[in-house]
């Protein structure tokens, strides 16, 4: 018996948290935004469609920012707000599938294969779900359509703003064939470099490598490398997993090897980590720094204490002195992370999962 082909939706809100301070605005409308602060240590958490024409991304610090955008205007970001949006956002999800699986506040997975409406066309349940957005949020959203998430992910991005592309079971082949190598998701800047200095410039290149190649260069993420280039990806939409740990991290738009600089930014991982464990009601004994260097590759230090780690300080204390016992001068930093793991969740929150904002 044949298996079913899975109809897979990613919806990607456009520049989510910028276009809802330009609609509630009016006088934004069409200005380059930062939401963001703009102090010294600020950091941009997302920016407007116009000052990306500048240059100026979510995780830039807001020094850079300012330099490729003198006229970028900062507005102090309003995540309840944000919530309340995505929240009227995954109830118009609901009346498809119960299938979602969110990626953050902006973004999530849906899986309607078989749908709560009986639609047989996952594109034209996507067009109603962006049309339904656009119409109770005044927000508009792109959306990607194919049979895995691999795929319906980077149809996302095609044509945004407000875009809808699909790749249809007949077109896979041919679409990550022709895909250039840095377009994968998965495969950051670093990868893709190294990639194309071993000739592999397009899916096609890749797919022409052999899994044990991939394994031997590129380690673990080689079987995933081998399979994506085949456009597999078996993985399933996953709804309401109980949340084992609650973190934050980010990726710099460009590498930083200044202390100061890399504390700063450890400084605004730990608020967000904290905010979300106050919100969650969730308090572990373990906390975790992640580091990612320029050349990729990627270390953890861990801490466990004997009490729940609770309070701004106690958090960017722990994560300061694991940071400093992994630190190197010598190489440049591209990702820092932080997560709090270990907490024993309450019985009432078994089935429910939070939404972290980045």
């Amino acid at each position: 018996m044949k298996a079913q082909v899975r109809k897979i939706i990613h919806i990607d809100m456009d520049a989510f948290f910028a276009s809802v301070e330009q609609r509630d605005n009016p006088d934004l409308a069409g200005k380059p935004i930062a939401v963001g602060g703009a102090g010294k240590r600020g950091v941009v958490a997302a920016s407007s469609y116009e000052a990306r024409k500048y240059g100026v991304y979510s995780a830039m610090s807001s020094r850079i920012a300012i330099q490729k955008c003198p006229d970028l205007i900062f507005i102090n970001p309003r995540f309840d707000i944000y919530k309340t949006v995505s929240l009227v956002i995954r109830s118009i999800f609901k009346d498809y599938t119960d299938l979602i699986e969110p990626l953050s506040l902006d973004e999530a997975y849906l899986d309607v294969t078989s749908n709560k409406k009986g639609m047989l066309s996952a594109t034209i349940i996507a067009r109603e779900i962006k049309y339904r957005i656009k119409n109770q949020t005044n927000l508009s959203a792109s959306a990607g359509v194919s049979v895995n998430k691999f795929l319906a992910k980077i149809a996302s991005d095609y044509n945004k703003p407000d875009g809808l592309f699909v790749i249809p079971p007949g077109k896979v082949i041919a679409f990550v064939e022709s895909l250039p190598i840095e377009k994968f998701f998965g495969i950051g800047k670093v990868t893709a470099a190294r990639m194309k200095k071993l000739g592999i410039c397009t899916g096609a290149d890749l797919k022409r490598m052999e899994k044990g190649q991939l394994k031997k260069i590129f380690g673990k993420a080689g079987d995933y490398f081998y399979e994506v280039s085949r456009g597999i990806d078996n993985r399933p939409v996953v709804s309401d997993r109980p949340r084992k740990s609650i973190g934050a991290e980010t990726t710099f738009e460009e590498d930083i090897e200044n202390e100061v600089e890399l504390i700063a930014q450890l400084d605004r991982l730990a608020k967000l980590v904290h905010d979300r464990t106050e919100k969650s009601g969730n308090f572990g004994k373990t906390l975790t720094v992640k580091i990612k260097f320029s050349d990729f590759t990627q270390i953890t230090r861990s801490t466990t204490i004997n009490t729940h780690i609770r309070g701004f300080e106690s958090i960017s204390k722990l994560a300061e002195e694991l940071f400093r016992e992994a630190f190197n001068p010598d190489m440049k930093i591209r990702l820092l992370g932080i997560t709090i793991s270990n907490f024993k969740i309450k019985p009432e929150q078994q089935t429910t999962q939070y939404t972290l904002n980045f």
